[in-house]
């Protein structure tokens, strides 16, 4: 290993040792003399051996025991120890595919403000996965500026697992840097469907989306966001089974929300920031654009979780939102802010002039975009493709609409 390393890869492992040795093999066959890096791992207190297996067969791998399991945010922990220029963070089962690291360098270097450049992360059935916000990475595939990286504190390693990714963009945003994900960046992810189906994720998806809301949103988004998220949540523990797990999360990120919004100091995110994450303004001005252009009734195709920007988009142009299309999230009598949920097909039914495809994940908004080509000949609108990066333009302050039940 050099003694001066231009990457430190940091990954955090419980339990998962034939998995997580099989990925430092693949990672450091990635380190070249031109672009020399550096393995940090951070192991969660395992009792399979996982540790004692990698200090065994990989001297040089940075190792840090820990004494308990601080989840996949315990990568903070090996913030200090990295000595790269550049850190990335993957998953005990992630790595990148080869090139590119070699080109996740070169994209920092043509951007000085970049602080984080995320990874098209793929799944071993072909599909791939990304983050509900455009510009938001997914946590096992990213680089990230170690200035950067360091200037905003890391993970919270108090969140465990679930919504660390929004916790580090919401930082690295506000504080004026760029975050992109960039389609010559890749990395395959060996996680199985399962993985994302458990009654912990809801609850640490719940507690942790409300405290972040919390944190972050400033009035009046904060209150329309917690309320969002745990309806969204509610109703995918419910499909879930797991809706004990979504009461305690529920419970437990009220409560933490409520005190850290009370005691701490912390700036909120900036109108500019706003915009850049939640493209408020963004989706507002496209709505006008096919208000202009004749539009007067649309469906929205998908219940993302950032379904208010359209919403609110759309009546601040004027424009009627009939239903939403959500097959998934589908049910007798379920409303978001008054307006019926059906299946996407009952919702085409009503013939709408235009379809707006209502989510901001590149992976699932493309999936929506594919499937209403096949079945209608409605005009379809997806401002979020894969490929695409629109230019968030900075914040407006917009006023809260008055907001239907």
């Amino acid at each position: 290993m050099s003694a001066e390393p231009r990457i430190s890869v940091i990954l955090a492992t419980h339990n998962r040792r034939d998995v997580t040795l099989a990925t430092i093999t693949r990672v450091l066959s990635c380190s070249t003399p031109r672009l020399p890096l550096e393995v940090i791992a951070v192991d969660n207190a395992s009792t399979d051996g996982t540790a004692d297996a990698i200090q065994q067969r990989f001297g040089e791998v940075v190792l840090v025991r820990l004494k308990s399991n601080r989840g996949a945010c315990a990568k903070v922990v090996g913030v200090p120890r990295a000595r790269g220029t550049f850190v990335v963070f993957l998953d005990d089962d992630s790595y990148p595919r080869p090139g590119s690291l070699e080109r996740m360098v070169e994209h920092f270097q043509a951007d000085p403000l970049l602080g984080a450049a995320g990874f098209r992360v793929h799944l071993p059935d072909g599909s791939q996965e990304s983050c509900a916000l455009p510009d938001v990475f997914v946590g096992c595939g990213v680089g990230f500026r170690a200035e950067a990286l360091r200037g905003v504190g890391g993970p919270d390693a108090d969140l465990f697992m679930a919504a660390e990714e929004y916790h580090l963009a919401f930082r690295l945003v506000n504080a004026g840097w760029t975050i992109r994900v960039f389609d010559d960046l890749h990395v395959d992810h060996l996680k199985t469907p399962r993985a994302r189906r458990s009654g912990r994720l809801n609850y640490y998806d719940t507690r942790n989306n409300l405290l972040l809301a919390a944190r972050y949103l400033p009035a009046p988004w904060h209150a329309v966001y917690a309320n969002d998220w745990r309806q969204r949540y509610g109703w995918l523990a419910a499909a879930g089974g797991h809706r004990a797990a979504f009461l305690r999360g529920w419970l437990a990120g009220a409560m933490l929300g409520r005190w850290d919004r009370l005691r701490a100091a912390r700036p909120r995110l900036s109108p500019a920031a706003m915009e850049t994450l939640f493209r408020l303004d963004f989706v507002a001005d496209r709505m006008r654009e096919i208000r202009a252009g004749g539009v007067r009734r649309i469906v929205l195709a998908d219940l993302g979780k950032n379904v208010f920007a359209y919403y609110h988009g759309a009546l601040d142009a004027g424009v009627i939102v009939q239903a939403i299309g959500d097959d998934h999230f589908a049910a007798a009598g379920r409303c978001y802010r008054g307006v019926p949920i059906l299946p996407l097909e009952d919702a085409l039914a009503l013939a709408p002039d235009a379809v707006v495809v209502a989510n901001m994940s590149p992976v699932h908004a493309d999936r929506t975009r594919r499937r209403l080509q096949a079945i209608t000949s409605v005009p379809a609108h997806d401002w979020f493709a894969p490929g695409e990066h629109p230019s968030p333009h900075p914040g407006r302050d917009i006023e809260c609409p008055v907001l239907r039940s």
